[in-house]
């Protein structure tokens, strides 16, 4: 299969590392399998002779007319943390080279892959109108905000709809090239992962901090602050409302356009965050951990934290 890794200045230095050597590595065992999978041929693309990465290294690449050939393109993030900045740039004359590479290779239906910031460089392109996605966590709601026309999931960390490829937050990249050796060959996929030590991460569920999510938005923000008030107790989302100043329907708008979720959603969120942080960090029982975070049975804790972070409450405990 050949592979076009587009390197472009100011590319994040770990994304692009990590889907080379994947990749690489993918190649270098496929002779320990009994059957194994076609060879990757990897070619790093760029729209100059050198480019130089976020970290300020530079990187040699192929003619970016080389996609030409290519059956997948993978794109790399942006080293941009800051999400204001981050829209301006995918948005600029800086990323037009990237924006028109994208729709042209989507124009000849070849499938395209992203993680973390690079997944707004194509949603900016217009791939992913329609089509569903994934992200970093902490960008989704910036990224429902600016583009409205992309199904975000953001509980995920690799989904793919219609040949084109997401996944999450910057070290996502890893997850993203072992999909990608996945769907030529599981077994190769798995004793590559065994190699480099990386564990099946199928969600991002369990890392997400539901109150930087709420900082993106002042009224959700200071929702969030008050539910924590009363986390031991029944939350009324109604009263939640009137507590910050608006309508409990603007309130449940608020918290679908902002995060994707219901605001009951968001405070049983809430609620895992603290009975998860309390599990690694005291020896209470989980039935006192249960009262505290508003629930009389540890029963119905103990099936939220297995559905929320994919653990049972003695697996964070023994974190």
């Amino acid at each position: 299969m050949n592979v076009a890794v587009l390197a472009y200045d100011g590319v994040f230095d770990s994304g692009l590392a990590a889907l080379l050597d994947v990749l690489d590595g993918a190649n270098a065992m496929r002779g320990e399998l009994p059957e194994p999978p076609p060879a990757w041929k990897v070619t790093t693309i760029g729209f100059r002779r050198r480019i130089r990465t976020g970290a300020g290294h530079l990187v040699e690449t192929a003619p970016v007319g080389a996609v030409e050939d290519a059956e997948l393109l993978l794109v790399p993030a942006l080293a941009e943390r800051r999400p204001d900045a981050l829209i301006d740039h995918v948005s600029g004359p800086a990323a037009a080279p990237v924006r028109d590479l994208v729709n042209a290779v989507r124009e000849r239906r070849t499938p395209l892959a992203s993680a973390c910031t690079g997944t707004f460089l194509l949603a900016e392109s217009g791939v992913l109108d329609g089509r569903r996605a994934t992200t970093s966590w902490w960008l989704a709601p910036y990224f429902r905000k600016r583009y409205p026309a992309v199904t975000v999931d953001d509980t995920l960390m690799v989904t793919e709809s219609d040949g084109v490829t997401t996944a999450g937050a910057a070290f996502g990249h890893v997850d993203l090239a072992l999909a990608i050796v996945r769907r030529s060959s599981p077994a190769l996929a798995d004793l590559v992962a065994r190699y480099l030590v990386v564990d099946e991460r199928p969600s991002q569920a369990a890392y997400t901090i539901s109150s930087a999510l709420a900082q993106s938005d002042p009224t959700l923000a200071a929702f969030e602050r008050w539910v924590r008030v009363h986390l031991d107790g029944p939350v009324s989302i109604a009263e939640g409302a009137r507590a910050v100043g608006v309508s409990e329907r603007t309130l449940q708008r608020t918290v679908r356009r902002t995060l994707g979720m219901s605001p009951v959603r968001f405070v049983q969120d809430l609620r895992v965050e603290r009975a998860s942080h309390l599990l690694r960090t005291t020896d209470l029982p989980v039935e006192v951990i249960a009262r505290k975070v508003g629930y009389e049975h540890a029963h119905t804790l103990r099936i939220l934290l297995r559905e929320r972070t994919g653990e049972s409450a003695s697996a964070l405990r023994g974190r």
